[in-house]
């Protein structure tokens, strides 16, 4: 659930293990086309799927809610997993922003975009340099509005989880990836990284990606 660049590394080990990957792109206007889309995706999949999304992505896969036909298994990285009636923005307004969305630019259009000292810094902190930059250049910004959504009944409730929790995350603050995952019920995995687990840590990533589709009998 996020930008294939991101997850090159992921899809690639994925499909060498025999699995077929599709990474869409969203909208990000808001949640509504941004679940349609997913909905659209799922529809021409001809077999048992794990959807796995990062950061925003979590709220998308969450908001499938119990309509989630083929869907075996949910896979969160470093992402928000909002209960029935929660946003995005409630959670953050808990505390003080996280410093790589602290000095979020929102554009005419009402977009929000990550400023490049802070991506590279803070977004993709152990990520090297240069591809950092490169990815920096490559953000897909979210509509703010999509930060106020509340969410339905969460897809959580029904489907087993996972969760990969980001330790050294700037964007998400890692207690709060503990409390979703926990509240959730999912397997975690704990890993050293910043919140772009899937590009400084593709093999973990992967690798618990895989374990769920195992666990739920998702095969290449």
């Amino acid at each position: 659930m996020v930008r294939w660049f991101l997850l090159e590394g992921v899809i690639r080990l994925l499909q060498e293990d025999g699995y077929n990957v599709i990474a869409p792109q969203f909208p990000l206007t808001s949640l509504a086309d941004n679940l349609a889309r997913l909905r659209e995706v799922l529809a021409v999949q001809d077999g048992p799927t794990i959807v796995f999304g990062h950061s925003y992505g979590g709220q998308i896969m969450t908001a499938l809610g119990k309509d989630a036909p083929n869907v075996f298994g949910l896979v969160y990285i470093a992402a928000f997993a909002p209960d029935e009636g929660e946003s995005i923005g409630g959670f953050l307004q808990q505390g003080p922003p996280p410093p790589a969305i602290a000095n979020l630019r929102i554009d005419p259009q009402g977009f929000a975009w990550l400023p490049q000292s802070d991506f590279v810094n803070y977004f993709a902190a152990d990520v090297d340099r240069q591809q950092a930059n490169v990815m920096y250049a490559v953000q897909q910004p979210l509509s703010v509005s999509a930060l106020s959504e509340v969410m339905g009944t969460p897809a959580w409730k029904t489907l087993p989880s996972w969760y990969l929790v980001a330790t050294n995350d700037q964007a998400i603050p890692p207690d709060a990836e503990r409390f979703f995952a926990q509240r959730m019920g999912a397997t975690i995995v704990e890993i050293k990284s910043s919140h772009v687990a899937m590009v400084s840590h593709p093999k973990d990533v992967t690798k618990l990606i895989e374990t769920a589709a195992q666990a739920v009998k998702v095969t290449p």
